[in-house]
């Protein structure tokens, strides 16, 4: 199955770019990196700096993705800019990337143990 803004809950999230766009820990907004490792509950998301670890309940994450434009005629929740360079920008945020899609998602989609979320066979309720 490809990696599309569908279906990146049923996909492996390390290594893909990331960042936190809004939490109920405000210190974690703006949080951005790689992701390096996942658990039920958490992403830890690296960054030049250092690691952080960001729990999923209470968070929306931003995923970039695809080498195709987004489709806002799905609503996915895809969109081919960032949500902050779509609202007016941020001071020192860079442009986007053409080809390059970034998804939001609400951390509580997330909430699972992510071998069984991204499973093909068995009684998963992600399938």
């Amino acid at each position: 199955m490809p990696l599309t803004p569908e279906t990146l809950t049923r996909h492996e999230l390390n290594g893909l770019p990331v960042r936190v766009v809004a939490a109920t820990n405000p210190t974690l907004v703006g949080i951005e990196g790689r992701v390096v490792a996942e658990t039920q509950g958490t992403l830890s998301v690296a960054s030049a700096d250092r690691v952080r670890q960001v729990p999923k309940q209470g968070s929306t994450f931003e995923f970039a993705l695809t080498d195709e434009p987004a489709d806002r005629a799905n609503r996915s929740g895809t969109a081919s800019k960032r949500g902050s360079e779509t609202a007016g920008g941020r001071s020192g945020q860079s442009g986007s990337r053409e080809g390059v899609a970034y998804v939001t998602v609400d951390g509580a989609r997330l909430l699972s143990r992510p071998e069984l979320r991204t499973e093909k066979a068995g009684d998963s309720r992600w399938q």
